[in-house]
């Protein structure tokens, strides 16, 4: 493959085999095909590797790379954006399915709205046979015009999978990339958001895998999702639990402090984001729902 693909697909992957065909045969068959895939085996020892190398053998599309140790999901997630091409870029799990038209839909919205930074579509939940448990209404309002208003939207609107979106590759490596700590994915698209609107194409087209080894669910704890993220962080000496909800509100200060706000506007943000750590905070009744709850894991 000579030419420059518009498009980068980046897929990481550890120890993925059970799923990861039906992923990459969804991705294969998108109507868009100006795009390169990139995956980035991270030292599994499943069968990921020869899957991978039988897919990368089948389509000359796909550039598979092998880390020699597992470097954590976060730096994996992280070295296909250094290695993209395309002006676009859009991180794929190896679980999860995508409709036909998915990367046509947000590609074309990217090209009619200049001014948008990312376009992701409507999304649902399946089982891991592939059944439709449930689908996801998107509420907040990151088509807003306002940074502020975006940036509130994601913090205290219930999250969807905007991480997963087609996003402007330019201004993806404006941001930090993603951190190891707590809700990474949560300040990233907020630092995204704070740098443009979103679009969201209203068709069902993306369809997050539910299963007992996600690693949200396979790591239940913030010590054990952050040490999945980066395996450093299992020390708890060196990364005690405050650390990793720490680094999370910087993440977010940090994002409003790079973003080209009015003085006015970054006030308000620094506001809605006190507004929203105090909402946090307070005792809440049991079964209450939290506000912003948590974002896409991987």
């Amino acid at each position: 493959m000579t030419a420059v693909p518009r498009l980068t697909v980046g897929l990481p992957v550890h120890n993925g085999a059970r799923y990861l065909p039906e992923a990459l045969d969804a991705l294969l068959k998108q109507s868009y095909a100006d795009f390169e895939l990139l995956i980035s085996d991270n030292a599994s020892t499943d069968a990921t590797a020869e899957i991978c190398e039988h897919y990368r053998a089948r389509d000359e599309r796909i550039r598979v790379f092998r880390q020699p140790r597992n470097i954590g999901a976060c730096p994996n997630h992280n070295f296909l954006v250094h290695q993209a091409r395309g002006e676009l870029f859009k991180w794929a799990s190896h679980d999860d399915l995508y409709g036909p038209d998915l990367l046509l839909r947000c590609v074309e919205a990217l090209d009619a709205h200049p001014e948008v930074v990312l376009s992701h579509a409507g999304q649902a939940t399946i089982d891991g046979v592939g059944n439709i448990v449930g689908t996801f209404d998107y509420t907040m309002a990151t088509g807003s015009p306002h940074p502020p208003e975006r940036f509130r939207s994601l913090l205290f609107a219930p999250g969807g999978d905007d991480f997963y979106g087609v996003i402007r590759t330019d201004v993806l490596r404006r941001t930090p990339l993603n951190g190891s700590y707590h809700h990474s994915d949560r300040t990233i698209v907020a630092e995204l958001a704070l740098l443009g609107p979103f679009h969201q194409v209203p068709e069902l087209l993306y369809f997050r895998r539910d299963h007992p080894d996600r690693a949200e669910r396979a790591c239940p704890t913030k010590r054990a999702r952050c040490a999945n993220m980066d395996p450093r962080r299992a020390n708890r000496l060196r990364h005690p639990e405050v650390r990793l909800l720490a680094e999370y509100v910087r993440g977010f200060v940090s994002a409003v402090r790079r973003a080209p706000l009015s003085s006015a506007d970054r006030r308000r943000c620094y506001r809605d984001l006190a507004s929203w750590l105090t909402s946090r905070a307070l005792p809440r009744p049991i079964g209450a729902r939290v506000p912003g709850g948590e974002a896409g894991g991987r």
